[in-house]
């Protein structure tokens, strides 16, 4: 299955359901207190993360995706940490406030990265289903999937009038259940449960056999398009009538903390779908998201540049040859985790041990390297008749090969000025005897505080020279 990068920026998604705080204190420990046999944990920072479907109108905003949330507060400060929270991500958050009733907040302490208790602060809210589901009606317009996150909290209590106030617009609705009852998500596109939120409706399954048959019935019974099965460490299965299941391997490389996972899974699902991606590709992506997440500590998002370079992983295109859009957003993604980029460029017609070592020396100066490379006619222009040797696809291809090198674009005018303003690296790289200012694009460079360096060149090392003596013999 292929995967790529859908346009989440065309993507509106509308989360529906249980919205709570989730707030951390943390803090070193070191020392039991004298009163009880626990450890004392000195507070040092108070941190709060949107949780429930917060969360996952959260995660489908840090992927690019309009996202919009309807949920249930309280009228206090728990609501309004979670006002600015959505607020500053870019979520449209419309709250039913009940004054008498505290905002569901869930406070854990923390220690050296581990989980030492939590407390929850919740009460079933008493929702109004009738203004909920008007709120809910007046925001469908535009929007391309529904989602219903139910955690059980009370705020959805007309599972039916939303799912068929959507379906009735032809937008699909995505539901990630709760409790023994599953059928109130009837109608539905696709519900999400876990395996045991599954198994404690349909009984233990013994076998995948068994989990796809009492699958197929479930879906039956409830007239679902699509069930996603989540497993944990077994990955997750998607079942679709007529259709062979599909399962997907677990892709975390290592599980820190699986809290807000299922919101991971179900906002990249929700926002996939939304920017037209076909639900195998969706989940797939859904799957990929669910293996970083799940390395982070507490209730936690995924961008966008995470995402596109798991792709890229899983695709083999991490590396290598590249068009100019895909370097640019390569290269976006790199400075998104702190990278330095260092940029090169040259004919390379023939490579010799003198490239194979400025081009080391080149990776040496920062996180990733480019190297632009001359087109076939920019090459002639600039070496004369007979040259190039090798083509550029090639020469390209050899590039690419070298483990200095990260990736490899090519440029067709004499000089890379013009691919330089739009890479902006960190550092410009140039082998050679000249001075920094005889570098091409060295003002461009140093004009937004980049840094151009010339390394010296191999002696006796030469395309120009090996290609005489060839022509010599």
């Amino acid at each position: 299955m292929k995967l790529s990068m859908p346009r989440f920026d065309q993507a509106a998604v509308l989360v529906v359901g249980d919205v709570m705080l989730d707030r951390y204190w943390h803090g070193g420990t070191s020392r039991i207190s004298p009163e009880a046999p626990v450890p004392v944990v000195k507070v040092e920072q108070i941190e709060d993360r949107p949780g429930g479907a917060a969360n996952v109108a959260l995660n489908i905003a840090a992927l690019g995706s309009a996202a919009a949330l309807v949920g249930v507060t309280g009228e206090d400060e728990a609501r309004q940490s979670l006002a600015d929270s959505l607020a500053a991500a870019g979520v449209q958050a419309h709250f039913q406030c009940i004054d008498d009733q505290p905002t569901i907040v869930k406070l854990r302490v923390m220690s050296r990265h581990q989980q030492l208790l939590r407390m929850d602060f919740e009460e079933p809210f008493n929702t109004d289903p009738a203004a909920l589901l008007a709120e809910v009606e007046g925001l469908l317009a535009g929007v391309k999937v529904l989602v219903l996150s139910d955690y059980g909290k009370g705020a959805l209590k007309n599972h039916q009038a939303l799912i068929q106030a959507a379906r009735h617009r032809g937008i699909p609705v995505l539901a990630d259940p709760k409790g023994k009852d599953f059928d109130i998500y009837r109608g539905a596109t696709l519900i999400t449960p876990n395996l045991g939120e599954f198994e404690a409706i349909v009984g233990r399954c013994a076998d995948e056999a068994e989990l796809v048959s009492k699958g197929a019935e479930l879906m039956s019974r409830l007239e679902l398009d699509a069930l996603l099965v989540t497993r944990g460490e077994h990955g997750m299965t998607l079942l679709r009538p007529d259709h062979a299941p599909l399962h997907l391997p677990a892709r975390a490389r290592e599980v820190f903390d699986v809290t807000g996972a299922g919101d991971t899974v179900i906002s990249t699902l929700a926002a996939a779908i939304a920017a037209g991606e076909e639900l195998p590709q969706a989940v797939a992506l859904a799957n990929l998201a669910a293996g970083i997440v799940v390395g982070k500590l507490g209730t936690a998002c995924i961008s966008a540049p995470e995402l596109r370079r798991a792709v890229q992983r899983e695709e083999g295109s991490e590396r290598g040859v590249m068009t100019v859009e895909q370097l640019l957003t390569a290269v976006e993604d790199a400075r998104a985790e702190g990278e330095k980029i260092v940029f090169t460029n040259g004919c390379f017609d023939i490579l010799h041990a003198g490239h194979v070592t400025y081009l080391e020396q080149a990776r040496a100066q920062g996180d990733r390297l480019v190297v632009a490379v001359n087109d076939d006619g920019s090459v002639s222009r600039l070496k004369g008749p007979g040259r190039p040797i090798n083509s550029v696809d090639r020469r390209m291809a050899v590039l690419a090969g070298l483990e200095a090198v990260d990736w490899v674009v090519c440029f067709s005018e004499d000089t890379p000025e013009n691919l330089l303003a739009q890479v902006r690296p960190d550092v410009l790289v140039k082998g050679g005897d000249y001075g920094v200012d005889q570098v091409v694009g060295a003002d461009l460079v140093k004009s937004y505080g980049g840094v151009v360096k010339v390394l010296g060149l191999v002696e006796n090392s030469s395309t120009t020279a090996i290609v005489e003596k060839i022509r010599s013999r």
